[in-house]
């Protein structure tokens, strides 16, 4: 029985989402070291520049930052390696079949901890031009408005 329970968040991309299109969502374990865990307990990663490669039918994450814990000693990892990822073949075998398709790219969207274990979720995602990005804040800026607007009425205020 775990320790934990529930999901305690670590790092988000918030960036991918503003970046690409997200297609499909996975979930994966991650082959970590001890110092490595340790430091992401203590609620330090950085997924900005991450993306996911399928290397001999295998599945790499590659350009995630966890910094060296701080009371590590020569067992310490470095920073920015390559962390194998734990997913089902036929996961992989989907992910690469669409990432050989143009123009899709597998990025990491959040880091966290599920009932003790870490986890990852990456999803299958397509690059944004630079009009679909405004597009997508106009929207975004248009239901804020709204919701104001429902909120002031539902207090009786004036518009």
């Amino acid at each position: 029985m775990p320790r934990e329970k529930g999901r305690q968040l670590v790092a988000q991309n918030k960036k991918a989402r503003h970046d690409y299109h997200v297609e499909d969502v996975f979930e994966a374990g991650l082959v970590l070291t001890g110092t490595e865990v340790k430091s992401l307990r203590q609620g330090r990663a950085s997924l900005v520049d991450g993306f996911v490669d399928i290397e001999f039918g295998e599945a790499w994450l590659h350009g995630v930052h966890i910094p060296e814990y701080a009371n590590g000693t020569w067992t310490n990892h470095s920073a920015r390696r390559k962390r194998k990822l734990l997913l089902n073949k036929h996961e992989i075998r989907e992910i690469e079949k669409e990432v050989s398709a143009k123009g899709v790219t597998v990025v990491p969207l959040s880091l966290y901890f599920s009932d003790g274990k870490a986890k990852i979720e990456i999803a299958l995602a397509r690059g944004k031009k630079s009009y679909d990005k405004r597009q997508s804040i106009a929207e975004r800026t248009a239901n804020r408005e709204t919701e104001q607007a429902l909120g002031r009425r539902l207090k009786g205020m004036a518009d």
